[in-house]
């Protein structure tokens, strides 16, 4: 059974040619296809590692991973058929490959795809931040229901500086969240991430705000607002406060990556890193201040009076709509200008009428988790209890439906029907009760009930959606029910299999026939080759080497400021701080992969080795400038091959480290990866050991 599925999903997929661009998110590879009609969903769904799989409209497709989806991703984007090794893929593979570096918009989509998809990346990286202040927030909540301390958010409350104190810990997230979203706006719509947020947060500073107390400004009423103008220039200056908005940064974003792009086509490549930040700054600056803020404020504020209004006119059917919707509102992401209105509400209402409702959606959810988890018990299901128990943990702790929605219940359509119900009953109680609130951005959880009031109206509200969709899915089942036929043939089955493991061979490594090139002819991994070529395998605990790459200091991985390196989530191996210019290759092998950019290079040594060695730290984000590439896809090289030439002057002045990692990428198939010795190296000597299984023979 192969450790990562990323080869067979691609398969399964349609193989490569028939992908057209493809991302991530925190739980989902999202695929963008040429022919969705030739996904193989139940063979994927199958596959170990795989939570589900959801196929969405215009040949999307999302295949549900969990927490380890950046290795996957990352497992299948160093395929040699998506590197363009392999025959008959090159012009494909090196599509996908410039669309990710784009990192824009990407693949045959919709705009309203495009839309949400921008949306979603602007906020998924900041959940984690916004999950720990709304925990904040419900401590706060809840000393306040205990008479501990007074109305903590009402105006004109002095906290004494304990709880001031405490008060402050939420704040920081959400008085600085429009930073947060520039940031990752910008960078998804690929402009300079640092340049968006410093163009938003020019309208952030105190002397923003001080220039509507001067003695030139004006308080004018517009759409039935009073606000504040001062003349700059002559032109007319809207002074807002932009804490906590979420529609400027995303306009400003989406205005600044155009730009950004265009000004790197018209400018010379050697003046980039001057020019292009500057001239986007000159241009976005006063642009954002007298333009696209202001449209993103009222624009927040136009939807927010909206759904207010609808609220206003029904309660009572607001609270049923909203819990009924947000189950299918969720998977085409359109969740998230919800989500935006939520916080804009808080701020200029001083509360939020939508998470209420929306709790009674999230509980029926986890109430349906729930109910699969105790029939995945009783039926002695191993893969999903151990979905369902994750699952229902991120729900109940931490408010987060998606490992649900997309783990279990988009899988088995049965569910849905069960859990709209719950969805309905608890929207129904919360209707009835006139409407539940809460002074807060938060997740609805356990551990969030205390923020939201009516306290004992919300918190019956999501026990009977929890309960009502529990129950009906453990009455009924989530499994779809087998036609006679399939009965029959599944008890035949169980009838006629032999016992015992099946034996099989793990696959043979990814590179093992990159570009139609075979690998080398010295001794190949026993698990891909055993059977073909007993002869080649290495002998029973034999320790193969790895050479140094590069002149330098070798230390432990812990020391690489990447966690995903540091962490071992790679594989094992060492770092090295290089004292030179120039990476060998530290082994006998073939090229599997040399990223075009010079920052990575993914190798075959001979002995069946993956090796990825990472030049420097978010070097990608150079784009090749200042690294001279040596080598090709699916060349055969020797100890102290040049693999690549870098400019350590270009890295230093963009501020990335140097440190390379050197990863051994398959260490599962090896009995042990050990440093041979930290401290001094030079390029050529010992650097790690790697011992083969003894249970491979």
């Amino acid at each position: 059974m192969p450790d990562s599925p990323a080869a067979e999903i691609v398969e399964k997929v349609g193989g490569p040619g028939n992908i057209e661009s493809l991302t991530h998110c925190a739980t989902r590879l999202r695929f963008q296809l040429r022919d969705g009609d030739l996904v193989d969903q139940s063979g994927i769904e199958s596959l170990p590692g795989v939570m589900g799989a959801v196929p969405q409209a215009g040949d999307r497709f999302q295949v549900v991973i969990g927490g380890g989806v950046q290795t996957v991703y990352n497992d299948i984007m160093a395929l040699p058929t998506m590197t363009g090794d392999a025959e008959g893929d090159v012009d494909d593979a090196a599509a996908i490959k410039a669309r990710e570096r784009a990192r824009g918009p990407r693949g045959k989509v919709a705009w309203l795809d495009t839309l949400f998809e921008f949306l979603s990346d602007s906020f998924r990286p900041i959940l984690g931040a916004l999950l720990g202040a709304s925990l904040f927030i419900t401590f706060m909540a809840l000393m306040a229901t205990l008479g501990v301390i007074p109305s903590w958010n009402a105006p004109g409350v002095v906290l004494e500086p304990s709880w001031a104190f405490i008060n402050l810990m939420w704040q920081c997230v959400f008085i600085f969240l429009p930073l947060m979203v520039a940031y990752n706006a910008s960078q998804k719509i690929g402009a300079d991430p640092w340049v968006g947020f410093a163009i938003m947060a020019v309208v952030m500073l105190p002397g923003f705000m001080a220039l509507g107390q001067d003695a030139t400004a004006q308080q004018i009423v517009f759409l039935g607002s009073d606000i504040t103008t001062v003349p700059v220039f002559g032109i007319p200056l809207t002074v807002f406060d932009y804490s906590s908005q979420v529609f400027p940064p995303l306009l400003m974003a989406a205005v600044l990556g155009p730009l950004w792009k265009g000004l790197k086509k018209i400018i010379p490549t050697n003046l980039h890193l001057i020019f292009v930040p500057f001239l986007a700054m000159l241009i976005m600056i006063p642009l954002t201040a007298f333009l696209i803020g202001p449209i993103g404020v009222y624009a927040g504020a136009g939807l927010a009076n909206l759904l207010s209004s609808i609220n206003d006119f029904s309660p009572f059917i607001f609270a049923i709509i909203i819990p009924l919707a947000y189950p299918f509102m969720v998977p085409l992401g359109l969740h998230w200008p919800i989500n935006a209105i939520m916080l804009l509400n808080i701020q200029t209402l001083g509360y939020d009428f939508i998470q209420g409702p929306m709790g009674a959606w999230n509980f029926a959810c986890f109430g349906a988790t729930a109910a699969v988890l105790v029939l995945a018990w009783r039926e002695r299901d191993p893969a999903m209890k151990q979905t369902a128990t994750g699952a229902l943990a991120a729900g109940l702790l931490g408010g987060i439906s998606e490992p649900s929605l997309y783990g279990i219940h988009l899988r088995f359509k049965r569910i849905y029907p069960r859990m709209l119900v719950g969805c309905f009953v608890g929207g129904l109680i919360i209707g009835i009760g006139g409407g539940v609130r809460t002074e807060a951005f938060v997740f609805t959880s356990l551990l969030t009930i205390p923020a939201f009031q009516p306290l004992a109206l919300y918190g019956i509200a999501v026990a009977a959606a929890f309960i009502t969709s529990m129950t009906l899915v453990m009455i009924f089942g989530y499994k779809p029910k087998p036609t006679a036929e399939e009965a029959a043939a599944a008890d035949t089955d169980a009838t006629a299999a032999p016992a015992g493991p099946s034996g099989a061979p793990a696959a043979a490594t990814a590179a093992a026939t990159a570009g139609g090139v075979a690998t080398a002819t010295a001794a190949r991994p026993a698990t891909a080759t055993a059977t073909a070529d007993p002869g080649n395998a290495p002998e029973v605990g034999t320790a193969l080497q790895i050479m140094s790459p590069l002149d330098g200091r070798a230390v432990p991985l812990s020391e690489v400021p990447d966690p995903v390196f540091a962490g071992g989530t790679m594989g094992p191996g060492v770092a090295i701080e290089p004292s030179g210019d120039t990476v060998y290759a530290p082994g006998a092998g073939t090229v599997a992969a040399a990223q075009p950019t010079g920052h990575a290079f993914g190798l075959v040594l001979d002995g069946g080795i993956e090796l990825l060695i990472h030049v420097g730290i978010d070097t990608v984000n150079l784009k090749g400038e200042g690294f001279d590439v040596k080598v090709s896809n699916g060349d055969r090289i020797e100890v102290g091959t040049p693999l690549v030439t870098f400019d350590r002057a270009v890295i230093e002045k963009a501020g990335y480290p140097l440190i390379t990692p050197v990863i051994v990428l398959n260490a599962d198939q090896f009995d042990a990866v050990d440093p041979i010795e930290l401290g001094p190296t030079t390029a050529g000597a010992p650097l790690l050991s790697v011992e083969t299984k003894a249970s491979e023979r």
